[in-house]
């Protein structure tokens, strides 16, 4: 049985996607979920935040035989040739939570991505395609394997395409993450038919290949609802120039994402809306010096005075996001205490 892979993905950069994953990766660890996080976006973004510099040097230098397995790219490089996909070697974390590190490289796997999807319509010699098409969801099955994990978290670029495709193909759940404002709103626009045609597209290609030789993801991509990010509060509520776009997301997500009339709902009381998330600005740069959530600064990191209260409300807030994650991905089994 496969590990549920939940993918948070939005085609508009800059909405604080990736530092969204890494919270809840360690957020999901400290309810006691077993966590793999796999980075595919080429940036890299997701790695450089787990990881020093020095650790990123070391992971990145492969030698001549490229036999390095320590990034995704290095683990799947030998599918651009003749070989198959390697066992990654995972970063740890902590005890629950292990990295699957991204690598700048990993661009130059779109081409092959590329090829595969039209050579998966064929009529013969079907495993390479497959075997390419699948590489991410088979190589984030290893790494969970490896760890007896609960849960894969993937950070994908802000693109619609072919490695973001098939970063997709691999997910169960789809999360996505928003600014509140007119980019985000098109973007969803963008999305919703983006994301239907992918999955119809990929149930094509399972049917041309009924008798597979390995397992293959279903390529379900279920919305589960969406993450107001980065909104300033003024009395508890997103201050005007937010407030435009809030208001308009509800009807937006349901009518491009999930295919449904239109509502009038506002985001507080819409079902699909899993949380309005504050900035912690005064936080984030402390939480990358000490390397660590914002949730787990202490007064030795200089969260003191009012950055030691916003260190709680941060707890409580990626703490609610996480347990109505697992509520709504059915993973919210009782975990193990901290």
């Amino acid at each position: 049985m496969s590990v549920p892979v939940i993918t948070f993905f939005n085609n508009k950069g800059g909405v604080g996607k990736t530092s969204l994953v890494y919270h809840l990766a360690w957020m999901f660890s400290e309810l006691g979920k077993r966590v793999v996080a796999i980075d595919l976006d080429p940036q890299a973004n997701l790695t450089s935040a787990f990881l020093s510099e020095d650790d990123l040097e070391v992971l990145w230098d492969v030698d001549a035989t490229g036999e390095r397995r320590g990034t995704v790219y290095q683990c799947l490089r030998p599918l651009t040739r003749v070989g198959d996909i390697l066992d990654p070697q995972t970063q740890r974390i902590n005890p629950r939570l292990h990295l699957v590190p991204g690598d700048l490289g990993l661009a130059g796997f779109e081409d092959q991505l590329s090829y595969q999807w039209h050579a998966a319509m064929g009529s013969s010699d079907l495993y390479k395609p497959f075997r390419v098409l699948s590489a991410f969801w088979l190589l984030a099955q290893k790494a969970a394997a490896q760890h007896d994990a609960d849960v894969i978290l993937a950070d994908v670029g802000p693109n619609l395409g072919a490695i973001n495709r098939s970063a997709l193909i691999a997910s169960d759940h789809v999360i996505i993450p928003l600014a509140a404002d007119l980019f985000s709103l098109q973007g969803l626009r963008n999305l919703g038919p983006t994301l239907r045609a992918w999955r119809a597209d990929w149930a094509k290609r399972l049917d041309n290949w009924p008798t597979p030789e390995f397992d293959l993801p279903r390529g379900a991509m279920q919305p589960e609802g969406y993450i107001v990010m980065q909104h300033a509060d003024r009395l508890s509520r997103p201050v005007r120039a937010y407030k435009k776009w809030v208001d308009r997301i509800p009807a937006t997500y349901r009518e491009s994402i999930l295919g449904e009339a239109p509502s009038a709902l506002l985001a507080p009381t819409d079902a699909h809306c899993l949380a309005r998330l504050k900035h912690y600005r005064s936080l984030m740069p402390m939480a990358q010096e000490a390397r660590k959530p914002i949730f787990q600064l202490a007064s030795a990191d200089g969260a003191i005075g009012s950055h030691a209260a916003a260190v709680k409300d941060a707890w409580s807030d990626f703490k609610a996001l996480a347990v109505s994650i697992l509520e709504r991905t059915n993973l919210a089994t009782e975990a193990v205490a901290e």
